[in-house]
């Protein structure tokens, strides 16, 4: 792999999130979680990880997820989002992994989500995180996530609700709205709002 152009990569992600105006929710009466959104350099194309939750989980579990959970009292965004990628996937990296930050977003279920965009690199092996957590890490092809995302209407909600390929199904809100994000504002510049995207009325728990 050209380490060179994996330089130019990662320098242009984070010129586009450096001149992203974010928008933070002001909702201290949610619960505060990170989610990272780690992209790693692979022959072919750069990947994001990507987990599936556990089934014993006591909420969505067997999901598709970026790492991601509850941030400890005093924890920053940033901590929490490479704390949680270390549990989750077994990739430990240094603060200086961190890209910039993208839109918060508000969940059904009481959680404001921020999003951390890191630089992964090249992983140093295969990737496994706490069984209790996650089933499976998968390193899914950034090209096979830019793309248009379904908008479908429910009875349920006035919002759209977004959906993205992956693998043999589908990722819903909100993780694939984080996802549409990272990939219209860090690859290609554009200032792109998620926040009015829905998920199915089942995943509102």
């Amino acid at each position: 792999m050209n380490q060179t152009s994996a330089a130019a990569r990662r320098a242009a992600i984070a010129a586009h999130l450096a001149g992203f105006r974010r928008v933070a929710a002001d909702r201290p009466e949610l619960r505060q979680a990170s989610v990272a959104v780690c992209v790693l350099a692979a022959e072919g194309g750069d990947r994001l990880l990507i987990t599936r939750r556990a089934r014993g989980l006591s909420s969505h579990a067997g999901q598709w997820a970026l790492p991601g959970g509850r941030r400890d009292p005093g924890e920053s965004a940033a901590d929490a989002a490479l704390r949680e990628l270390h549990e989750e996937t077994g990739l430990q990296l240094r603060p200086d992994a961190v890209l910039g930050v993208l839109d918060d977003y508000v969940t059904r279920s009481g959680y404001v989500m921020t999003p951390v965009v890191l630089w992964g690199g090249v992983p140093p092996r295969e990737l496994a995180g706490a069984v209790t957590e996650v089933t499976r890490v998968y390193q899914i092809p950034v090209a096979d996530l830019d793309v248009e995302p379904e908008l479908l209407t429910i009875p349920e909600s006035d919002a759209p609700v977004i959906r993205l390929p992956l693998l043999d199904r589908f990722v819903h809100a909100p993780t694939a709205a984080i996802i549409y994000q990272f990939c219209q504002v860090a690859l290609h510049g554009a200032e792109q709002r998620v926040a009015h995207f829905d998920a199915p009325a089942y995943l509102w728990r």
